[in-house]
């Protein structure tokens, strides 16, 4: 063939590198092919991973298979493909004969070559009748189904308690708080050879195993069929034992095993491959004598163990011996709290920005911030566990003195690592034992006071918090550009503290796309703001918080995703926006407009004092009793009422706890 033709055979092959399949008929047509499918599931939001178009158009062009056929899949709007929607990570399916048969995930060029190289071996013997093919499950997806199934139980059981009651409760699909995102351990395969099950070593070899902190999950001992070692041992295939191996991990029983290890299982597929020692057992011998392989190994492939060499093959390994396996939660996770600080007048007036820049520095979010203006009489009464004590009068006229700055701070042992920064409570103490303590930095000259305050148990702090920052309601929305990373962003609000009360997804139509934003109607990009809030699907919450209003905002940043990302590039428009318009999510600017959109989106809701949604057998309880639905938040039953104070103002309430606190001059 001429260079000019061969030239136009590649170009006709390239065209065909990836077939596009976007329904769901396309999927299903494409799983009743012949040959080897490997499918690269995107979504619309990010699209194709580019970064394996030239690694496929090479491979493809070198191999020339007619069995490999080569696809790209919308997730967004193929039916088979749902619980792959929303996520960021590249994902290469493998389909043969219509069931799938590997998963990789993430732009490994070398990992996924080499399964294409694997599977496609095996589904030539497989079409040539010499072998079977291996159904797998995707552990990351069956994962999700068992989640979803758990939750569905879940609201089984709710819906029977529904039932006891003749109304119908409001419910937008949140009702039980569920963390999402919580992480699961790594988790890899073992196999105990046949060698080592005969010789009678399986049980030292366990016991070794503990004796290391390795956790057992599961465990089977199983005679391997020849179809099973093949596939876990594909990468051998070529090599002159590969039938000799084959024929010994099928001659008698192995042990199969999951194994993890501590809180989170990070490492466990290294430090077990460390464990056993390199493959060929004389090498053990020299490298690792302490190895299993060392110890307790033969020769060649009679080396006793067997260890995933990655999370990909431990997946794979995982979903082929162990199919309906469900890796347990990570332990121990460091606790995410909230605390309240307050900076009081003189320290706010005179240190503000360098305070706060400290807070962040130490990893702090600012969850809630809010400036208030005490009166005299307030301060008397905040601080009234100190009365009698001989700088109370210094108190409580410098706290009156002018704004002082209350904020909610969010961080892992956020209460004690809130206290530790500020030092002891008496500034000459904080002065000599701990110079670098915000106490010692920021006191005032001639001042018996310290200038900041931290709660002191997460008792203390739930309740200073909602005294400063009353529950309220706001709304958010996932605007149509960010549906994609809804999940994502659901986590993100959960994270920050936030109770989900209510939810609805729709699509919006025109007429209430322009009455959600009638405030716009007279700027000049509100036509396109319809259009596109019209455009796609949208997700609209009500969020319940403690200052829900000003604490969405501060999660989600300016309206200009560049600004965002110049502000704090961990907000959500940092993170998910990509201009103005297309900004991935909106937040009411106060709560009269909360309470208007909420009308407008979800009618009349109403709220208990947790947050969460009344039902209606409450809402009529509450009408008989003639009881507000909206109760002012309470801190101390026993505080002295006092008029309402004004906007922006502390009501009367909280008191301080600690005897070492009253001794130094309060918090």
């Amino acid at each position: 063939m001429s260079e000019k033709k061969k030239s136009m055979a590649r170009k006709g092959k390239e065209i065909q590198l990836q077939r596009e399949i976007e329904t769901q008929e396309e999927w299903e047509d494409m799983l009743s092919k012949e040959g080897l499918c490997v499918i690269d599931v995107y979504q619309a939001w990010c699209g194709l991973c580019s970064g394996m178009i030239g690694s496929f158009r090479k491979y493809r062009l070198d191999i020339d298979d007619e069995l490999l056929l080569l696809y790209a899949a919308k997730a967004d709007t193929i039916d088979a493909l749902e619980k792959y929607r929303g996520r960021c990570e590249p994902c290469f399916l493998f389909y043969a004969g219509g069931v799938l048969v590997a998963v990789v995930r993430g732009a490994n060029a070398p990992l996924i070559l080499r399964t294409i190289t694997e599977q496609l071996a095996q589904e030539h013997k497989v079409l040539d009748g010499q072998a079977e093919r291996k159904e797998i499950k995707d552990t990351v997806i069956a994962q999700l189904e068992e989640r979803d199934k758990q939750m569905e139980d879940e609201e089984e059981e709710v819906e029977a308690m529904r039932m006891q009651f003749q109304g119908e409760i409001i419910d937008f699909g949140d009702e039980i708080d569920h963390d999402e995102s919580e992480p699961v351990k790594e988790v890899s395969v073992v196999i105990i050879k046949p060698d080592a099950v005969q010789s009678g070593k399986a049980e030292e070899i366990l016991a070794e195993m503990r004796n290391r902190g390795i956790e057992i999950l599961r465990q089977e001992e199983r005679q391997l069929t020849d179809d099973e070692v093949k596939n876990v041992y594909t990468h051998l295939q070529d090599e002159p034992f590969f039938e000799e191996l084959c024929a010994f991990m099928t001659s008698s029983p192995s042990i199969v095993l999951a194994i993890t290890k501590g809180k989170t299982g990070e490492n466990i597929i290294k430090e077990f491959r460390d464990l056993i020692g390199p493959p060929e057992v004389e090498d053990a011998k020299e490298a690792a004598p302490e190895s299993l392989r060392a110890k307790f190994g033969q020769e060649k492939y009679m080396n006793a163990v067997h260890g995933s060499d990655s999370s990909d093959t431990a997946a794979r390994e995982l979903a082929f011996f162990f199919p309906d396996f469900v890796a347990p939660k990570v332990e121990g996770k460091p606790k995410l709290q909230r605390t309240l600080a307050l900076v009081r007048p003189d320290a706010y007036k005179n240190n503000k920005d360098q305070i706060l820049a400290k807070i962040r520095e130490s990893g702090f979010k600012v969850a809630m911030s809010k400036e208030i203006h005490l009166t005299k009489e307030q301060a008397e009464e905040f601080y009234k566990e100190h009365q009698g004590q001989e700088y109370f009068e210094e108190l409580t006229t410098r706290m009156s003195s002018g704004p002082l700055l209350a904020l909610g701070l969010a961080r892992e042992e956020a209460i004690s690592g809130w206290r530790e920064m500020l030092g002891p409570t008496k500034v000459e103490e904080a002065k000599e034992k701990a110079p670098e303590s915000l106490r010692a930095q920021f006191s005032e000259e001639g001042a018996q006071i310290n200038m900041l305050h931290g709660s002191d148990s997460e008792e203390t702090a739930k309740k200073e918090i909602e005294y400063f920052f009353p529950m309220e309601q706001t709304v958010a929305v996932i605007k149509p550009d960010a549906y994609g990373t809804k999940d994502e962003i659901i986590d993100k609000i959960h994270e920050a503290g936030f109770r989900i009360a209510a939810r609805k997804e729709t699509t919006l139509s025109k007429e209430i796309a322009e009455e959600f934003y009638a405030d716009h109607k007279d700027k000049e990009y509100y036509n396109e703001l319809v259009d596109h809030m019209t455009s796609g699907p949208t997700c609209f919450m009500v969020l319940s918080r403690e200052g829900a209003v000003d604490g969405w905002r501060s999660l989600i940043g300016p309206t200009d995703p560049s600004q965002a990302k110049e502000a704090d590039v961990d907000t959500i428009r940092a993170l998910y926006g990509s201009d103005k318009l297309k900004n991935a999510v909106h937040g009411s600017s106060n709560p009269d407009h909360a309470k208007t959109q909420i009308a407008k989106i979800f009618g009349e809701l109403y709220f208990n004092r947790d947050g969460s949604l009344k039902d209606e057998t409450e809402v009529a309880i509450a009408e008989h009793q003639e009881t507000t639905y909206e109760p002012a938040p309470e801190y101390d039953k026993t505080a002295k009422k006092e008029e309402k104070p004004a906007e922006d103002q502390t009501p009367q309430q909280p008191s301080e706890k600690q005897a070492e606190e009253k001794e130094g001059g309060g918090q």
